[in-house]
Formats: C-alpha cells, structure tokens, sequence
C-alpha cells in the first residue's frame, strides 16, 4: 500500500510548532479584514507575518503558485490568486489558505471569513463548512479508516442541504506540504486507509451552497463551482494519536 510516514516524537514537536506558526498567522491577518482589503494586501500581510516568525510560505512558487497565500472569495472554491484589484466587499466571504514551513516541517490552516454584513445564505455555507471540517476531525484516532472521515463530512453536509467537492481532499503533511495519502472529504465508512497514531494529515472540506462541480479559470489556478454559487472551506492539520487525535492548527 501506500507508504504514510509515522513522525518520531522530534518530528511531532516541530509539527506542532509549524502548525501554530500557521495558525498564528491566520489568526493575526484574520483580524485585519474589512471592506476594502485587496486580496493583495491580505499576501502582503501572510509574507510579513510568516517571516516575522521566522518561517517561509509553502505555497509561494509551490508548482509555479505566484503568491504566499490562497484567497478564495465567495465563488472561489480554492486556489485564488491574491489581486490588486480583487477588494473584499460587504457581505463577501473569503478563504484565507496559510501554509508555513519552519524548521522543515509544514503547518497548513485555512478559515472563511464573513466580510460586513453577509446574507442567511452566505453565513448557512460557512457554518456548515466549519461544523464539517470539525465532524471529520472528531472521527481521527489511532485504528479509523479514512472513509469513516469522508463519510462524516458527506452526511453532514447533505443533512444541511449542501455540496461536498470531490475534486479536491486534505493530505499528509509534514517534511513536505503535500504528501500520502489523499484525504477524500466523501466516503464510505470503514473503508479507506487505517489511520495509526504518528500519522498527520490535514482536513479540509470545501463546501457549496448549489453543486459541488467545478471549473477552472483560464488562470491555470482558480477553482470556481461550475454553478456560481458560493463555497467555503475550513482546514486543519491533525495528528493520529492512539486516544484521537491533536489538532496541530488550532
């Protein structure tokens, strides 16, 4: 099968610095957000932030990706690409995507921030979004199956009326930004990868108010939903503990 790494105890203790130096960032430029932000000024601010803590943002020239953060707005499912001319709105929502590596080790975190005033619509598909990430995290111990994960979020999500993407799934994490396995935010319980105490992966479900099909921009990046309607997405990186798991990000 595939060959998911165990971290050594070393290892688990500069995972967790790397994920809180992500999260701190998130935290910190989360704070900034108003209307009138550009999507530029919120990578302006991921850069400062990550350096002044001493680590670098995975995500910068990741395959050629031309900035530090990912800024998915209202439509965006993941991917977009910090802008100038992109500013945050009133009743906007927006995915802030923060990847640090510090001392060779990642930390990967994401939140969808609410912008002014947002509709009952906007506000239903970022509730979900975090309550699904929260629902696949609470299913990570020592002896799960990967699908017991997808199958928690998946039923979730339908339960409140929403789209799961299936495009795109969490991963390992840890000497590199992305490694095995692939973490499907679907499934079927019991099935999948047995996770085991050592391994860390992140979960990050994208969730849409209409179909959960998707495009891409003529950008070679940006992920929209097929529909045009809005999407939001919440991650975590977690450690498989043999009681349950850590969350490395919170």
């Amino acid at each position: 099968g595939m060959a998911v790494e165990i971290l050594s105890a070393g290892e688990i203790a500069r995972m967790r610095r790397a994920g809180a130096c992500a999260a701190e960032t998130l935290r910190a430029v989360g704070a900034r957000l108003r209307v009138g932000v550009s999507t530029a000024d919120i990578d302006r601010w991921v850069r400062a932030d990550t350096a002044a803590r001493g680590a670098r943002p995975s995500q910068l020239g990741y395959r050629g990706f031309p900035a530090a953060v990912c800024t998915s707005r209202n439509a965006v499912v993941c991917h977009g690409i910090p802008s100038e001319a992109e500013r945050l709105a009133d009743g906007d929502i927006v995915n802030v995507d923060v990847t640090s590596e510090l001392d060779g080790f990642h930390g990967d975190t994401s939140m969808t921030f609410v912008i002014g005033e947002a509709s009952a619509e906007a506000r239903h598909v970022v509730d979900v979004a975090r309550r699904c990430r929260d629902a696949g995290v609470a299913e990570v111990r020592d002896g799960a199956r990967l699908g017991d994960i997808g199958a928690a979020i998946a039923a979730l999500a339908a339960q409140e009326g929403c789209g799961v993407v299936e495009a795109f799934g969490g991963h390992g994490i840890g000497r590199r930004m992305h490694m095995e396995p692939h973490v499907a935010h679907t499934g079927v319980r019991g099935a999948g990868l047995r996770l085991k105490a050592g391994m860390a992966i992140t979960i990050e479900p994208m969730v849409t108010l209409g179909r959960p099909d998707i495009r891409q921009l003529d950008d070679g990046w940006t992920i929209v939903t097929a529909d045009g309607r809005w999407t939001a997405q919440f991650e975590h990186t977690v450690l498989v503990t043999k009681g349950g798991c850590e969350v490395l990000t919170a």
